[in-house]
């Protein structure tokens, strides 16, 4: 009996040491006792079906099975990797965009990754020594008591809220965490017309710590009245480069000059999730909270969304959104529907040409976009128009024209420098494109409005060389604050005098605060609010902070992750701070205020 089982063993033991190893990596967790209980076993049990299903290929199907775990350990080791959270379910719907983002994947494996495929070799060896092995008549048992245990801890998983998937997925086993998430899923589904959390505006603006003003009573409603609208979203820009420089040359000259004559926002925070850029689009669009681990846009059920184009539309606007990208990576075939932009430009209509990184330069685009504009002033009465920047992305290499900064040596090569040299590229165009207004004698006519999508620099594309190159750079390490916020500047000829404003600002308040300038109240509900006019801020964060963390005005709580513990910092100073009443206070409200985003953003999702 012992020489008949001896091969099922190895089998899976080969199995129980790469479910170890991916614990390790992922989670950091070395604990044999859980590893044994509770992650492993559902794996095993999927093992010993496969074998029973196909006891005349054991070999065959242990090395198909185990090649299958081994390619989602790995797909989770390198996604993690680049966005410090673990997938999803959900994530397997995003497959279709991995084309457009291969060369960022490359940057993310390492050689040892490729361990986890060792034990095909393994099988192969076992397979020649051991040959065709027979029925072993106790795999059945052996697979009722891991059907038992697996039952067990999914159940137990199941009874537990998910606030932040790595955090429940290390507690409570990876496998078992994608089967909670479905069973969630399917439970929204049933339950849909169940009670929702409500807010007034009065009181959201509460959680966040300001007392509600109506917004036609705000100072600065009204103050562009009238004027066309340009919301430019670039790629990858990060605050941390503005008003900065490298060796004598300024990183962003353009948008440091027009910030003189601007309001610019220094302490906006991202919001994104899953969706990354699109969901930028959607917050900056709509105002409200984006899904968080699935993408927005991938989950939306066709139905117009109350947006920045339809409420301008009714002012007399027509709306047109540009991005040289092909219209359904990322849904944007039903985004933009959704939306009600007038007209749609993506890689169709602008000119396939200079081709850099994954389509048309940012220079054809906003040329492009400049050419449309005489048509579109005579065919409405007033333009919206939105350009989504795109050159700079990952993983930043342009070719040498369009570099035009001189990096001193150690940066060269470096994805540090890479980085400096796009946003250095996406600057310039900026400036181009404004000057071009002011030459057409639109700047005086015209509200711009420029922010950053998200973060550039972070992951394991950020190397140990980075870190200390970004070090040098800043005169202080890395933070999480400079991570996570973009800048926001809000333009136009006579609007404003040079000011800067620190106070805590999301993406969900970019439309809020543009349709205030523009004097125009929106109808429905949304999550941000008008950064001129209140001092006070709370967002609620996940994705690329664990769920439960939150960024206010004083303090920035980032709750315990797969790796880490919790922790609280300064705003001001980054520096670690002890927890207080305050802060669970913040933790709830957050809480409240996540929910409220999550049930205003039901109506447009397919849950």
């Amino acid at each position: 009996m012992r020489t008949k089982a001896m091969p099922y063993i190895a089998i899976f033991l080969l199995l129980f040491l790469k479910v170890m190893a991916f614990r390790i990596v992922i989670f950091d967790a070395k604990s044999i006792f859980h590893i044994a209980f509770v992650e492993f076993p559902v794996w095993a049990f999927l093992l010993a079906v496969a074998l029973l299903l196909f006891k005349k290929r054991v070999w065959l199907t242990a090395g198909i099975f185990n090649l299958l775990v081994s390619g989602v350990f790995f797909a989770v080791v390198l996604y993690s990797r680049y966005y410090s959270t673990i997938p999803s379910y959900y994530d397997l719907r995003q497959t279709t965009q991995s084309g457009t983002v291969g060369t960022t994947i490359l940057l993310l494996i390492n050689p040892l990754d490729f361990l986890f495929f060792l034990d095909a070799v393994i099988l192969i060896v076992l397979a020649r020594r051991w040959g065709k092995l027979p029925k072993l008549n106790s795999l059945k048992y052996a697979a009722a008591g891991l059907a038992a245990i697996s039952v067990f801890t999914t159940v137990y998983a199941i009874k537990q809220p998910i606030i932040d998937i790595s955090f429940f997925a290390k507690e409570n086993g990876y496998a078992q965490s994608q089967l909670v998430q479905m069973y969630n899923h399917l439970n929204e589904k049933a339950h849909a017309s169940g009670t929702e959390t409500k807010l007034s505006a009065k009181e959201l603006e509460a959680l966040k710590g300001n007392e509600y003003v109506p917004v036609n009573n705000h100072a600065s409603f009204g103050l562009a009245e009238g004027r066309h609208l340009f919301m430019i979203q670039v790629e990858s820009m990060q605050n941390f480069t503005v008003n900065k420089s490298i060796n004598g040359q300024e990183i962003t000259p353009n948008l440091n000059k027009l910030i003189e004559e601007s309001a610019y926002f220094s302490n906006v925070f991202q919001q994104i999730g899953a969706g990354t850029t699109s969901d930028a689009e959607w917050m900056g669009n709509t105002g409200l909270y984006a899904e968080g681990m699935a993408p927005t846009v991938n989950d939306l059920n066709g139905k117009e969304v109350p947006s920045l184009s339809r409420t301008l539309k009714k002012e007399g606007y027509g709306s047109a959104t540009y991005h040289a990208d092909d219209v359904t990576f990322w849904n944007r075939d039903v985004l933009y529907p959704a939306l009600g932009f007038d007209e749609v430009f993506t890689v169709e209509e602008i000119p396939d040409k200079d081709q850099v990184g994954y389509g048309p330069s940012d220079e054809v685009l906003m040329d492009f976009a400049l050419d449309e504009l005489p048509r579109q002033l005579d065919t409405y009465e007033r333009v919206y128009s939105n350009i989504v920047m795109m050159t700079s992305h990952t993983p930043f290499i342009l070719p040498a024209e369009m570099q035009h900064l001189e990096l001193p040596a150690e940066y060269e090569g470096t994805h540090v420098g890479h980085y400096l040299q796009s946003i250095r590229y996406a600057d310039e165009q900026i400036g181009k494109f404004v000057e071009e207004l002011k030459d057409q004698g639109l700047y005086d006519e015209s509200l711009i409005v420029i922010y950053g999508d998200h973060s550039g620099i972070h992951g394991s594309p950020l190397s140990e060389e980075d870190a200390l190159l970004l070090k040098d750079f800043l005169g202080h390490p890395y933070t999480m604050k400079e991570r996570l916020t973009v800048p926001l500047v809000m333009a136009g000829g006579g609007l404003f005098e040079g000011e800067e404003f620190g106070r805590l600002g999301g993406q969900v308040d970019i439309m809020p605060t543009t349709l205030a300038l523009l004097g125009v109240e929106h109808a429905t509900p949304m999550m941000g609010h008008n950064l001129f006019e209140y001092e006070k801020n709370l967002l609620a964060m996940r994705y690329y902070m664990p769920g439960g963390s939150f960024v206010q005005s004083e303090q920035l709580y980032k709750a315990p992750g797969a790796k880490l513990p919790d922790e609280l910092r300064d705003m001001k100073t980054m520096e670690k701070r002890a927890k207080n009443s305050a802060t669970k206070k913040h933790i709830r409200n957050a809480q409240e205020i996540l929910k409220y985003g999550d049930a205003l953003l039901k109506p447009y999702i397919d849950k």
